[in-house]
């Protein structure tokens, strides 16, 4: 019997394969696009995903302004900050900050979406978002994909 078989292979940075993926975020819903970029990201579409390794992909959205967001979620979604100081607790509400950086919606969504600590950070960075159809990244040639085509 070959027990070598059966023995299994955890990647590590040196193995992992990563890719330049390219999304093209219009007329896509916030939620839906998210959960997928970020199953991208963290590389659980791959059959040699492990969990504590920077596995995935890095991600290029485009169009960020054209996003949907469903039901009333324009209006009454409520992003929240705090600057710091007393009394510094601001409110904006999902089409303000479309209006104002539509970039940061679909960034706040994926980065609630990856797993909280040194590793969230470190995958976070593999996402790169954009308004409007022209990216920087055309060196890295990013194959475009259909998030309706992942499962």
């Amino acid at each position: 019997m070959d027990t070598l078989s059966y023995k299994t292979v955890s990647a590590n940075k040196a193995t992992v394969n990563k890719e330049w993926v390219l999304v093209d975020a219009e007329n896509m819903v916030l939620g839906r696009l998210s959960s997928k970029v970020a199953m991208i990201i963290r590389g659980k579409h791959k059959p040699s995903f492990t969990p504590h390794v920077d596995c995935g992909d890095n991600v290029i959205i485009i169009n960020a302004e054209k996003i949907i967001l469903s039901g009333n979620k324009t209006e009454e979604k409520v992003y929240t900050h705090y600057t710091g100081y007393p009394g510094g607790q601001r409110h904006a509400t999902a089409r303000e900050l479309l209006n104002k950086k539509p970039e940061a919606i679909i960034e706040k969504a994926v980065k609630g979406m990856l797993p909280k600590g040194r590793l969230g950070r470190a995958l976070f960075g593999n996402l790169f978002v954009y308004t409007g159809s022209n990216h920087p990244h055309a060196a890295q040639q990013p194959k475009s994909i259909n998030l309706n085509d992942l499962r």
